[in-house]
């Protein structure tokens, strides 16, 4: 399970099958330099991001 505290880069290490998801949310946190240090709810606050659908949508796709 996937949850708001992580980091970005650490889930997207992970399970890389979510990466599809944070773009479909538009969250290019691959490539942002950002998502080495930032959590998920960090990363959706600063793209405005409504963190509750995003975390649906991640732990769906696992």
């Amino acid at each position: 399970m996937v949850t708001k505290d992580m980091g970005i880069m650490e889930v997207v290490q992970e399970y890389p099958q979510l990466i599809e998801v944070f773009r479909r949310f538009d969250m290019g946190c691959v490539g942002c330099l950002a998502a080495n240090y930032e959590s998920i709810e960090q990363g959706a606050n600063a793209h405005e991001v409504n963190i509750d659908a995003l975390m649906i949508a991640l732990n769906a796709a696992l």
